[in-house]
C-alpha cells in the first residue's frame, strides 16, 4: 500500500512539473535572469516577514527602504 501511494505522488509530481507554466530557459542569459528575479522574489517575502515581525519603528523603517529598493529592482528586472 505504502508503495503505490508513494509512486501516485511521484506521478502527481511528474504531471504537475510537465503542466507548469513557467517558461523553458533559450539561453544561459535566460537562466540567469529567471534566477535573479527569483532571489529578489525570495528576499522581498523575507523582508515582509521581517517588517510584520519588527517592533522597533527604526528597525521597520529601515527595513521597508530596503524592501522599496527590492522591489524597484524586480520591477526593473522584468
Amino acid at each position: 500500500m505504502a508503495r503505490g501511494w508513494e509512486s501516485k505522488s511521484v506521478e502527481m509530481q511528474i504531471e504537475e512539473r510537465s503542466n507548469s507554466t513557467v517558461p523553458a530557459c533559450n539561453t544561459p542569459e535566460d537562466a540567469a535572469q529567471r534566477r535573479k528575479l527569483e532571489l529578489l522574489e525570495l528576499s522581498r517575502r523575507r523582508l515582509v516577514h521581517e517588517i510584520e515581525a519588527a517592533s522597533d519603528p527604526r528597525l521597520r523603517a529601515l527595513k521597508q527602504k530596503a524592501l522599496d529598493h527590492i522591489e524597484q529592482a524586480i520591477r526593473s528586472a522584468r
